[in-house]
Protein backbone atom coordinates (compact mmCIF):
# COMPACT_ATOMS: atom_id res chain seq x y z
CA UNK A 1 0.00 0.00 0.00
CA UNK A 2 1.32 3.47 -1.43
CA UNK A 3 1.13 6.57 1.28
CA UNK A 4 -1.70 7.77 -0.90
CA UNK A 5 -3.95 4.77 0.17
CA UNK A 6 -3.34 4.95 3.70
CA UNK A 7 -6.91 7.42 4.60
CA UNK A 8 -9.05 5.19 6.50
CA UNK A 9 -12.18 7.59 6.76
CA UNK A 10 -14.00 4.95 9.49
CA UNK A 11 -11.07 3.69 11.10
CA UNK A 12 -11.29 4.25 15.13
CA UNK A 13 -7.56 5.71 16.34
CA UNK A 14 -5.16 3.61 18.62
CA UNK A 15 -4.32 6.61 20.54
CA UNK A 16 -6.60 9.02 21.08
CA UNK A 17 -5.18 12.45 21.89
CA UNK A 18 -7.82 13.10 24.57
CA UNK A 19 -6.38 10.30 26.88
CA UNK A 20 -2.89 12.38 26.45
CA UNK A 21 -3.41 15.64 27.75
CA UNK A 22 -4.29 16.50 31.12
CA UNK A 23 -8.07 18.55 30.65
CA UNK A 24 -8.02 22.54 31.33
CA UNK A 25 -10.84 24.03 33.19
CA UNK A 26 -12.30 26.82 30.89
CA UNK A 27 -10.24 26.01 27.99
CA UNK A 28 -10.28 29.07 25.38
CA UNK A 29 -11.90 28.44 22.56
CA UNK A 30 -10.32 30.65 19.90
CA UNK A 31 -6.42 29.94 19.88
CA UNK A 32 -3.08 31.93 18.27
CA UNK A 33 -0.61 29.43 17.34
CA UNK A 34 2.84 30.78 16.00
CA UNK A 35 6.13 29.09 14.78
CA UNK A 36 8.23 31.81 15.66
CA UNK A 37 9.91 32.00 19.08
CA UNK A 38 10.95 35.76 18.56
CA UNK A 39 7.00 36.43 18.40
CA UNK A 40 6.16 34.61 21.15
CA UNK A 41 8.78 36.35 23.09
CA UNK A 42 7.51 39.31 21.80
CA UNK A 43 3.54 38.77 22.95
CA UNK A 44 4.84 37.30 26.53
CA UNK A 45 6.89 41.25 26.80
CA UNK A 46 3.68 43.27 25.30
CA UNK A 47 0.53 41.56 26.85
CA UNK A 48 -0.80 40.35 30.00
CA UNK A 49 -0.51 36.80 29.72
CA UNK A 50 -1.60 33.67 32.03
CA UNK A 51 0.08 30.39 31.46
CA UNK A 52 -3.03 27.77 31.79
CA UNK A 53 -1.04 24.54 30.64
CA UNK A 54 1.37 23.13 28.29
CA UNK A 55 1.77 20.11 25.67
CA UNK A 56 5.12 18.29 25.68
CA UNK A 57 6.99 17.56 22.53
CA UNK A 58 10.58 16.14 22.44
CA UNK A 59 10.72 16.13 26.23
CA UNK A 60 10.16 19.94 26.47
CA UNK A 61 7.13 21.63 27.92
CA UNK A 62 5.34 24.01 25.29
CA UNK A 63 3.20 26.62 27.48
CA UNK A 64 -0.58 27.23 26.77
CA UNK A 65 -1.18 31.06 27.18
CA UNK A 66 -4.43 33.13 27.74
CA UNK A 67 -5.03 36.39 27.54
CA UNK A 68 -7.92 38.96 26.61
CA UNK A 69 -7.63 41.62 24.00
CA UNK A 70 -11.03 43.63 23.30
CA UNK A 71 -12.81 42.08 25.87
CA UNK A 72 -12.31 38.57 24.18
CA UNK A 73 -10.50 35.83 25.89
CA UNK A 74 -8.45 33.59 23.86
CA UNK A 75 -5.45 31.13 23.72
CA UNK A 76 -1.70 31.30 22.24
CA UNK A 77 0.48 28.66 21.98
CA UNK A 78 4.04 28.13 20.39
CA UNK A 79 3.99 25.05 18.04
CA UNK A 80 6.72 23.44 16.47
CA UNK A 81 8.15 23.61 12.83
CA UNK A 82 6.61 20.78 10.42
CA UNK A 83 3.99 18.60 9.59
CA UNK A 84 3.99 16.11 11.47
CA UNK A 85 4.77 17.58 14.93
CA UNK A 86 2.62 20.69 14.31
CA UNK A 87 -0.07 18.29 13.35
CA UNK A 88 -0.32 16.06 16.85
CA UNK A 89 -0.47 19.16 18.54
CA UNK A 90 -2.96 20.40 17.14
CA UNK A 91 -4.61 17.08 17.34
CA UNK A 92 -4.13 17.94 21.37
CA UNK A 93 -5.26 21.19 21.64
CA UNK A 94 -8.31 20.43 19.88
CA UNK A 95 -9.10 17.25 22.55
CA UNK A 96 -8.24 20.31 25.21
CA UNK A 97 -11.04 22.33 23.98
CA UNK A 98 -9.86 24.53 20.89
CA UNK A 99 -12.37 25.37 18.56
CA UNK A 100 -10.74 27.87 16.13
CA UNK A 101 -7.30 28.44 15.36
CA UNK A 102 -5.22 30.97 13.56
CA UNK A 103 -1.69 30.13 12.46
CA UNK A 104 0.61 32.85 11.40
CA UNK A 105 4.23 32.13 10.41
CA UNK A 106 6.79 32.82 7.60
CA UNK A 107 7.25 30.95 3.95
CA UNK A 108 9.67 31.16 1.38
CA UNK A 109 8.73 32.84 -1.80
CA UNK A 110 8.80 31.52 -5.27
CA UNK A 111 8.75 34.55 -7.28
CA UNK A 112 11.08 37.68 -6.61
CA UNK A 113 7.75 40.25 -6.65
CA UNK A 114 6.30 38.47 -3.25
CA UNK A 115 8.15 41.30 -1.43
CA UNK A 116 9.93 39.97 2.12
CA UNK A 117 7.04 40.59 4.98
CA UNK A 118 3.75 40.23 2.81
CA UNK A 119 1.04 38.72 4.09
CA UNK A 120 -0.39 36.28 2.17
CA UNK A 121 -3.13 33.60 2.19
CA UNK A 122 -3.13 29.90 1.24
CA UNK A 123 -6.06 28.77 -0.63
CA UNK A 124 -4.77 25.40 -0.97
CA UNK A 125 -1.93 23.42 -0.26
CA UNK A 126 0.45 20.51 -2.87
CA UNK A 127 1.00 17.52 -0.26
CA UNK A 128 4.26 16.87 -0.57
CA UNK A 129 4.21 15.95 3.29
CA UNK A 130 2.77 12.53 4.87
CA UNK A 131 0.25 13.84 7.44
CA UNK A 132 -2.61 14.84 5.45
CA UNK A 133 -2.56 11.63 3.68
CA UNK A 134 -3.68 9.96 6.81
CA UNK A 135 -6.65 12.71 7.18
CA UNK A 136 -8.44 12.99 3.35
CA UNK A 137 -8.50 11.34 0.02
CA UNK A 138 -5.62 11.12 -2.02
CA UNK A 139 -5.11 14.71 -4.24
CA UNK A 140 -2.40 16.74 -5.31
CA UNK A 141 -3.58 19.62 -3.69
CA UNK A 142 -5.91 19.95 -0.82
CA UNK A 143 -8.45 22.83 -0.73
CA UNK A 144 -8.16 25.01 2.32
CA UNK A 145 -12.09 25.62 3.21
CA UNK A 146 -11.42 28.68 5.75
CA UNK A 147 -9.37 30.40 3.54
CA UNK A 148 -12.52 32.77 1.84
CA UNK A 149 -13.39 33.50 5.67
CA UNK A 150 -9.94 34.92 6.27
CA UNK A 151 -9.82 36.67 3.58
CA UNK A 152 -12.80 38.68 4.07
CA UNK A 153 -11.56 39.42 7.71
CA UNK A 154 -8.62 40.90 6.05
CA UNK A 155 -10.59 43.12 3.79
CA UNK A 156 -12.72 44.15 6.36
CA UNK A 157 -9.73 45.26 8.49
CA UNK A 158 -8.03 46.53 5.70
CA UNK A 159 -5.03 44.44 5.63
CA UNK A 160 -3.77 44.40 2.53
CA UNK A 161 -2.78 40.67 1.55
CA UNK A 162 -1.80 37.75 -1.46
CA UNK A 163 -3.65 34.85 -1.86
CA UNK A 164 -1.79 31.80 -3.90
CA UNK A 165 -1.34 28.34 -3.73
CA UNK A 166 1.26 26.89 -1.47
CA UNK A 167 3.92 23.98 -1.29
CA UNK A 168 4.14 22.21 1.71
CA UNK A 169 6.93 19.84 2.00
CA UNK A 170 7.96 17.93 4.59
CA UNK A 171 12.04 17.90 3.35
CA UNK A 172 13.35 21.58 3.61
CA UNK A 173 17.06 20.36 2.06
CA UNK A 174 15.17 18.45 -0.99
CA UNK A 175 13.27 21.52 -2.77
CA UNK A 176 15.41 21.03 -5.94
CA UNK A 177 15.15 23.41 -8.65
CA UNK A 178 13.15 21.44 -10.82
CA UNK A 179 10.18 20.18 -8.09
CA UNK A 180 10.17 24.40 -7.84
CA UNK A 181 9.78 24.90 -11.48
CA UNK A 182 6.98 22.61 -11.38
CA UNK A 183 4.60 23.83 -8.48
CA UNK A 184 5.41 27.55 -9.66
CA UNK A 185 4.04 26.44 -12.76
CA UNK A 186 0.97 24.82 -11.04
CA UNK A 187 0.52 28.63 -9.12
CA UNK A 188 2.34 28.18 -5.67
CA UNK A 189 3.78 31.13 -4.94
CA UNK A 190 5.15 30.23 -1.50
CA UNK A 191 6.65 26.93 -0.08
CA UNK A 192 6.28 26.51 3.74
CA UNK A 193 5.99 23.15 6.09
CA UNK A 194 2.93 22.81 7.69
CA UNK A 195 0.16 23.90 5.72
CA UNK A 196 -1.40 20.58 3.99
CA UNK A 197 -0.69 19.16 7.41
CA UNK A 198 -2.47 21.26 9.94
CA UNK A 199 -5.45 21.92 7.20
CA UNK A 200 -6.50 18.09 7.00
CA UNK A 201 -6.68 17.84 10.98
CA UNK A 202 -9.06 20.76 11.52
CA UNK A 203 -11.28 19.54 8.09
CA UNK A 204 -11.26 16.13 9.25
CA UNK A 205 -11.36 17.10 12.80
CA UNK A 206 -14.62 19.51 11.79
CA UNK A 207 -12.77 22.53 13.29
CA UNK A 208 -12.17 26.18 11.76
CA UNK A 209 -8.50 26.33 10.92
CA UNK A 210 -7.08 29.61 9.63
CA UNK A 211 -3.55 30.05 8.17
CA UNK A 212 -1.78 33.31 6.89
CA UNK A 213 1.62 33.37 5.73
CA UNK A 214 4.46 36.55 5.62
CA UNK A 215 6.81 35.91 3.12
CA UNK A 216 10.18 35.95 4.83
CA UNK A 217 13.69 34.29 2.63
CA UNK A 218 12.61 33.97 -1.32
CA UNK A 219 13.69 30.54 -3.40
CA UNK A 220 12.94 32.40 -7.23
CA UNK A 221 14.82 31.31 -9.63
CA UNK A 222 16.54 28.31 -7.80
CA UNK A 223 18.64 31.26 -5.74
CA UNK A 224 18.02 31.54 -2.52
CA UNK A 225 17.87 34.77 -0.94
CA UNK A 226 17.94 34.68 2.88
CA UNK A 227 16.30 37.95 3.25
CA UNK A 228 14.85 38.19 6.64
CA UNK A 229 15.07 34.69 7.30
CA UNK A 230 15.76 34.96 10.84
CA UNK A 231 16.31 38.38 11.27
CA UNK A 232 13.02 40.43 10.52
CA UNK A 233 12.73 43.59 12.31
CA UNK A 234 11.03 44.11 15.78
CA UNK A 235 8.32 46.18 14.04
CA UNK A 236 7.74 43.93 11.34
CA UNK A 237 6.86 41.35 13.93
CA UNK A 238 4.86 43.51 15.76
CA UNK A 239 2.83 44.50 13.42
CA UNK A 240 2.03 40.90 12.14
CA UNK A 241 1.31 39.74 15.29
CA UNK A 242 -1.54 42.78 15.81
CA UNK A 243 -2.95 41.47 13.02
CA UNK A 244 -3.11 38.08 14.04
CA UNK A 245 -4.52 38.83 17.45
CA UNK A 246 -7.31 41.34 15.24
CA UNK A 247 -8.42 38.69 13.05
CA UNK A 248 -8.86 36.07 15.93
CA UNK A 249 -10.77 38.39 17.71
CA UNK A 250 -13.33 37.95 14.36
CA UNK A 251 -13.16 34.60 13.63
Amino acid sequence: MSIIDTFDFNGEEIIKAKNNVQMIKNFPTTILVVFSAKICRLFLSKYDVTQIGALFAGGQELPIYQFEYCGIKMGFFNTIMGGAGSAALLEELIALGAEKLLYFGSCGALHKEIAEGRLLVPTAAYRDEGVSYHYAEASDYLEIETASALMQILDDIHISYYSTKTWTTDAFYRETSRNLEKRKAEGCGVVEMECASIMSVGQFRNKKVYQFLYAADCLADSDWDKRILGSMPTDLRERILLVAIEVATRL
